[in-house]
């Protein structure tokens, strides 16, 4: 008797553990040649809410982590997709990239990674600095972590573009939580799934699948989410602008409404200034000579 396979059950990876849509609701996702594949947890504002509960309760352990400690997490997380690109090949080709496009941006996403491990360590001697002031104290500039950070990924290079908004956030400690692409979602399951095996604690990375239309409005608006990057449409930003203006929160997103060159385009160069879109800068005086 002929055996029957194992059908995969995708979900979003979420306080280090897998989860289901909290409404149970799903959308059916379609390979490139339309035939349907799976069924995708179609997240809603409570699963948001829940992330970031989740990724409050991981920030302050991520955070006071030695930098070059984050920086060893960070790389062993290349480590371990570096014998599993054919996976992540095979969740691109389903959205409908050829072999050689699969191929290259999962080695940019590699390379990616590496690029903001080597980071984690050096920021802070760039970003912070001593201050020449007139009068009697040491005075200094620390770039510390924000807290909760929200990630709305666009839709082309679902892989990279995820992982390339992300690393700046997680790269200074904050924690994460990003909205995957919506018309190519699986990339981002599988990305979850390799999360999993690495050493990143549970909780600094929340990863959740859905629509925009339902999810953006609540990125902007909860008191927890200090800040919120990505690529969005004007629509979008403009939700986000009236919603962070009412919960006072940071704002740094580039248009998704033009084609963006992922692996090397304006606005989506890795970069210590992308770092520094989501630091606060704290400055001490302290009394000398007195």
């Amino acid at each position: 008797m002929p055996r029957l396979p194992v059908s995969k059950t995708p979900k979003c990876y979420v306080g280090g553990k897998f989860i289901r849509s909290e409404s149970a609701r799903t959308f059916a996702l379609s390979d490139a040649a339309g035939e349907f594949f799976a069924h995708v947890p179609q997240c809603t504002r409570k699963d948001v809410r829940n992330a970031v509960e989740a990724a409050a309760k991981a920030t302050g352990g991520w955070a006071g982590r030695s930098a070059y400690n984050r920086g060893q997490i960070l790389y062993r997380l290349a480590e371990m997709m570096e014998p599993r690109q054919a996976e992540l090949v095979d969740a691109l080709k389903l959205g409908g990239a050829s072999a050689a496009e699969a191929r290259a941006e999962v080695a940019a996403t590699i390379e990616r990674i590496v690029h903001y491990a080597g980071w984690t360590d050096k920021y802070e001697q760039l970003l912070g600095g001593v201050n020449p002031v007139a009068s009697p104290h040491f005075n200094f500039t620390v770039a510390e972590p924000m807290g909760v950070v929200g990630i709305v990924a666009p839709d082309e290079a679902p892989l990279l573009a995820l992982v390339t908004l992300i690393l700046p956030a997680v790269t200074p400690g904050n924690s994460v939580i990003a909205l995957a692409s919506e018309s190519a979602p699986y990339p981002a399951i599988v990305l979850g799934e390799m999360l999993a095996t690495s050493d990143l604690p549970g909780g600094v990375v929340n990863l959740l699948s859905g629509f925009r239309k339902e999810m953006v409005p609540t990125f902007a608006t909860h008191a927890h989410i200090r800040a919120v990057g990505g690529a969005v449409n004007a629509t979008d930003r403009k939700t986000l602008d009236e919603g962070a203006a009412d919960s006072v929160k940071r704002v740094k997103v580039i248009s998704a409404d033009k084609p963006i060159d992922w692996a090397a385009g304006e606005g989506a160069v890795p970069s210590l200034y992308a770092i520094r879109d989501f630091v606060e800068f704290k400055t001490t005086w302290h009394p000398v000579g007195a």
